[in-house]
């Protein structure tokens, strides 16, 4: 059984991704999550597998360069990292993390392009699934993000700096609404109760919003009143649909078994770098609209201007990549695993009369096989986790000259980028790109190219 040391007072001297502050106990580094360089904290202590690690219980001496967060439900709510630090200063931060995980992992010889931050800091995220509870307290309903460090209770989301207001005025009728019926939140581990998500996405440039309200098949009241309520309320964008999205799965995740349209349509539009996106609830989209301009406007720059080019974009999701690299390609062929993406990219595709395209529903493992072009660039924007070690030696063996890869966690592409390189590719240069301000998430947009055998 381990020991644990209560009560221990440490100096936070380095930060390492994700939102590890490291500090130091009898002579070992211990890691102490959510804090920051320059703080003096209060933690109890215990070693777990093999490392020292810490609970923090006080901020006893705030860093020097921290500033009051704006959002008052910052350090319970668990969505948000950084709002206590300058926007400068969490960038610094974000670039110092994926710049040690890099070369922590061998990766050395590129030119490092700087980050680029993202053009809202501040209502930048087109989506966010709220979810239904309690605050543990006085069992009262509330509506927004789970609390810090708890399984079960959640925080008000009325305040959230993160998303627009038109969303927030939408989470606040909604909960205003339920507690005054008699519906209950579906705890997760009695399964009872019924309420348990509501999906918000709203268009940064078009101001179209979409609305999801995610229950068990026990919900039974008349969602009349609710839609007319949500209908009255003052806003700057514009509701475009309404649904009812039925859920008796048991993993707290939102996932539909059935959806009913209320209101409305299914969908809303976006646009991106002049092309138009039709994007459902269930549709993977960047959720920083304005950001993933600059990202996408990066990935356009690492793969130049060259024509008559076949490429491939792998991991496409709605083959957002796929389309933007259409205008300097012979050939642009995408491959996701998601169904629903591939006929929503099929759509997109064809509402921006864009021809030279072609998308493929499976597996990059498996689907790989199956491609008889013989690409000049491939675009990878694979899943946190990385690139299927299988997968990642079919890839190489196209033999393309330049590969991007785009990746939202750091230590995935470190390890990655080791494969590429041990099969003859050579990492060029590397930019960080924000995509989620407040938070310790960031994207890294990497070009390799081969070299001479």
């Amino acid at each position: 059984m381990s020991k644990k040391y209560t009560d221990i007072e440490l100096e936070i001297n380095n930060i390492e991704f994700p939102n590890k502050g490291i500090g130091t106990f009898n002579d070992k580094k211990v890691i102490v999550k959510n804090t920051i360089p320059g703080q003096k904290v209060i933690a109890d202590i215990k070693k777990k597998k093999g490392q020292y690690e810490g609970r923090l219980k006080e901020i006893k001496k705030r860093a020097d360069y921290e500033i009051n967060p704006l959002c008052p439900a910052f350090g319970m709510c668990g969505g948000c990292t950084y709002q206590n630090i300058s926007y400068e200063k969490e960038l610094e931060i974000k670039q110092k993390t994926v710049l040690d995980l890099l070369e922590k992992g061998g990766i050395s010889g590129f030119e490092f392009m700087g980050i680029k931050g993202s053009p809202c800091t501040e209502c930048y995220r087109n989506k966010m699934e709220f979810s239904f509870g309690d605050n543990g307290i006085d069992g009262k309903l509330c509506l927004g993000m789970r609390k810090r460090n708890s399984y079960y209770e959640v925080v008000n989301a009325d305040v959230c700096r993160i998303v627009h207001e038109d969303i927030r005025k939408i989470l606040s009728t909604v909960l205003e609404f339920f507690r005054k019926s008699d519906e209950t939140f579906y705890h997760k581990t009695r399964h009872t109760g019924s309420l348990r998500h509501l999906l918000v996405r709203r268009s940064h440039f078009t101001e179209e919003i979409i609305i999801g309200l995610v229950t068990t098949s026990e919900f039974k009241i008349d969602t009349t009143p609710l839609i007319n309520a949500l209908l009255s309320i003052e806003l700057k964008g514009k509701i475009k649909g309404i649904s009812h999205i039925i859920n008796d799965g048991v993993a707290d995740v939102v996932r539909a078994d059935k959806m009913i349209q209320l209101y409305g349509e299914e969908f809303f539009m976006e646009k991106l770098l002049g092309l138009d996106f039709r994007i459902s609830a269930f549709s993977f989209f960047q959720t920083n609209s304005a950001g993933a301009e600059v990202l996408y406007s990066t990935v356009r720059e690492f793969a130049g201007s060259k024509s008559n080019n076949v490429i491939f974009d792998l991991y496409c999701g709605t083959g957002t990549i796929t389309q933007l690299m259409s205008p300097n390609a012979k050939k642009v062929v995408g491959i996701e695993i998601v169904e629903e993406a591939v006929k929503a990219a099929e759509m997109n595709t064809r509402l921006n009369g864009i021809s030279n395209c072609e998308f493929i529903a499976g597996d990059v493992l498996n689907m790989v096989d199956k491609l008889e072009d013989k690409p000049d660039l491939i675009i990878l924007d694979p899943p946190r986790e990385g690139i299927h070690p299988k997968a990642i030696l079919k890839i190489i063996n196209f033999n393309a000259n330049r590969l991007i890869y785009v990746s939202c966690k750091a230590s995935s592409l470190a390890k990655d980028l080791n494969v590429f390189e041990e099969n003859g590719y050579r990492v060029e240069k590397i930019c960080c790109v924000d995509m989620f301000p407040g938070t310790y998430h960031v994207e890294t947009v990497c070009l390799l190219t081969r070299q001479s055998l």
